[in-house]
């Protein structure tokens, strides 16, 4: 069976060292996602004020906060628990406060996984 395991990351600087440690496990590709979630939005706004040009100023009016969304398929159970454990290794454990979230989905159907390992290992 194959799932599709999550990782909304509070603390983004720790993306580089998470997407390293899931690469060398062996996962065949990762997606990143800006994100923030409902509260972070609630305590800082969200940026929908920015002009169409906007110019660094207008950036540094305000701080948005952000997480970083990680995601990819994998076949197995094997590999669930492998990145959980990947994971929790880097960030710490997942039950703490402001480490983030990481889910699993059951994935009925995949088209294309082997293509894109293939293409994180360096083949075309």
């Amino acid at each position: 069976m194959y799932y599709m395991v999550l990782l909304v990351l509070d603390k983004i600087e720790r993306v580089p060292d998470v997407l390293q440690a899931w690469e060398t496990t062996g996962v065949g590709g990762i997606t990143i996602l800006e994100s923030t979630g409902l509260g972070r939005a609630r305590r800082s706004g969200i940026r929908d004020d920015l002009p169409l040009m906007p110019s660094l100023i207008d950036f540094l009016r305000g701080k948005e906060e952000r997480h970083r969304t990680l995601f990819t398929v994998v076949e197995g159970e094997q590999w669930v628990e492998r990145l959980i454990k990947t994971t929790e290794s880097i960030i710490g454990d997942m039950e703490e406060a402001n480490n983030g979230v990481l889910f699993v989905l059951p994935v009925a159907r995949v088209v294309g996984l082997y293509g894109a390992q293939k293409r994180a290992g360096g083949e075309k």
